[in-house]
């Protein structure tokens, strides 16, 4: 009688222990399947809010935004401010647009993006020019002249490390210098300060527009290099060549990096979407010395060609087919946008000098 009783508490000692193994497993499974949804669910989440934010700003019309700030801030429309103003807004376009600046995040999904820091860094290389150029060149009368303090303290604002996300960020860097540009604005607008001044001459256009060029040639260089091509060493040789022989030239194959060609690509869009609005408020405020120059033509074939290259990328990729292949090649089609518009931009500087 006791072994039956030894048995049967065995075998129900045993299904006991059946049934928690049972329970164990199933709550292990369910356990699983429930942090896999929710790692599905972040995933989907981050994907979604990187394509947000991955999408690029729209053009905004130059003129009416100089005038609507204006007229808010209540000034004056003076000679250089829809400049400045345009400055300002494509500055402010960086930590306002979805996202805000992605260039310095250290978390996801901004991490995981690099083509809209690659835009981003394309707008910030024109926006540090033409800061450059109105600290040196638009607000000096001459070489001897002072420099204006707010310009002054603007342009090493907006050179600042653009990957910077702490101590300081690079945000604030940037909010710091569109301060200045904003009082240096309301001094050029107030009649009761006229050290502030902004001289549109033919000379000042020209030595920024000798900055633009050189980005934009680099830039065109840079696309065409993706699908890789043998190129002509331009360096000058220190040795001249002896009496009778010709000039002695090396090659060397050039070929952007292949994880590297669609952050040239849109960074070139960057570059070029910050450049159509300055050029646009270049024409407003230089259009005596455009007209008298015969070179308002000119400026607005360079703003066509850039905004050509604002199309939409319908791709899902940029796609890095040879230049006679099956598949498209949008650097190329890029550098075609860009050199169409640097060739433009040294025929502009022509006309400046000699027109």
């Amino acid at each position: 009688m006791l072994d039956w009783k030894k048995r049967t508490e065995d075998l129900r000692g045993s299904v006991d222990d059946s049934v928690d193994d049972v329970r164990s497993y199933f709550g292990g499974l369910w356990l699983s399947r429930t942090l896999g949804s929710l790692l599905a669910l972040y995933l989907l989440g981050a994907l979604l809010v990187g394509w947000y934010w991955s999408q690029e700003p729209a053009l905004f019309p130059v003129q009416q935004q100089a005038q609507a700030a204006a007229e808010q801030a209540q000034r004056k429309l003076v000679s250089g401010y829809t400049t400045v103003e345009t400055l300002k807004q494509v500055s402010s376009t960086l930590l306002n647009k979805p996202g805000g600046y992605l260039s310095n995040d250290i978390a996801p999904p901004g991490l995981w993006l690099d083509n809209m820091p690659a835009w981003e860094y394309g707008v910030l290389v024109q926006v540090r020019d033409l800061s450059r150029a109105l600290r040196k060149d638009f607000a000096r009368s001459q070489s001897q002249s002072t420099e204006d303090p707010n310009l002054a303290k603007a342009e090493p604002r907006f050179n600042f490390d653009n990957k910077s996300w702490a101590l300081p960020a690079s945000e604030s860097e940037y909010v710091e210098g569109i301060k200045s540009l904003d009082r240096y604005l309301a001094a050029l607008a107030d009649p009761a300060q006229p050290k502030a001044q902004f001289y549109t001459r033919a000379d000042n256009l020209n030595n920024w527009l000798g900055d633009v060029a050189t980005r934009l040639g680099s830039l065109s260089q840079r696309l065409s290099a993706s699908v890789g091509r043998v190129r002509l060493n331009t360096d000058l040789s220190d040795k001249a060549p002896a009496e009778g022989e010709a000039v002695p030239v090396s090659e060397e194959e050039v070929k952007t990096p292949w994880m590297q060609i669609d952050n040239v690509f849109y960074e070139a869009r960057g570059q070029a979407w910050a450049l159509s609005h300055l050029l646009r408020a270049i024409e407003v405020d230089f259009a005596d010395v455009l007209a008298k120059k015969n070179a308002t033509v000119s400026v607005r074939q360079i703003i066509r060609e850039l905004e050509a290259a604002q199309e939409p990328l319908w791709s899902p990729m940029v796609l890095n087919g040879s230049g006679y292949g099956v598949l498209a090649n949008h650097s190329l089609v890029m550098a075609n946008y860009i050199s169409r518009a640097n060739a433009a931009i040294i025929d502009l500087r022509t006309l400046l000098t000699q027109g």
